[in-house]
């Protein structure tokens, strides 16, 4: 792979990361979490290659 696809991809990845993180860290300040756990997806999709990426997980909230 080119060098401009590897930093286009990388790019993307890094906005994708910070700011799902902002963003969930602002609902779980704004929640009740009581340290429970929640179920998370993420999805990425390239219409036009046909792509759709899912991702699971869990986060605990804090005490």
């Amino acid at each position: 792979m080119s060098d401009d696809f590897n930093m286009s991809m990388r790019k993307f990845l890094k906005q994708v990361g910070v700011t799902s993180q902002q963003a969930i860290e602002e609902a779980m300040r704004s929640a009740d979490t009581g340290g429970k756990t929640f179920p998370v997806k993420a999805v990425i999709t390239i219409e036009a290659l046909g792509l759709t990426h899912e991702v699971t997980g869990e986060i605990k909230g804090q005490e």
